[in-house]
């Protein structure tokens, strides 16, 4: 499997309602140094993260847009545009979403993420 499909594969997985809920592998998945701006200007680590998510109402996401940018031989940055899909509206409401991605030993970690709300024209 390449890079981008690997890292596509992460994001997904971090927006399925099934990791969202695991404590475990949302630790996993974030590197300790993890740090979140979010669409809603605020500012969250991977503790709070680890802790708040699973307790979040879950939306179903999809990913379009998806691209991967080396920024070192074990760090990238990916970007893409989620899409939220909300039951009973007429269309999805959309993010611009960019991830940065460190391995470690065998294992992608998230160290950054920051989502930006994509507002109708």
């Amino acid at each position: 499997m390449d890079l981008s499909q690997t890292l596509l594969q992460l994001e997904q997985r971090l927006l399925s309602q099934a990791i969202r809920g695991d404590v475990e592998e949302i630790s996993r998945l974030l590197a300790d140094d993890f740090v979140e701006f979010g669409a809603s200007g605020n500012i969250w680590s991977k503790a709070e993260v680890v802790e708040q998510l699973p307790h979040q109402p879950f939306t179903q996401r999809t990913i379009s847009h998806f691209t991967v940018k080396p920024l070192s031989e074990h760090t990238v940055l990916v970007t893409y545009r989620c899409h939220n899909i909300i039951i009973g509206l007429c269309s999805p409401s959309d993010s611009l979403r960019s991830s940065i991605w460190r391995k470690q030993g065998e294992q992608w970690r998230m160290v950054f993420h920051q989502g930006t709300l994509v507002y109708p024209r």
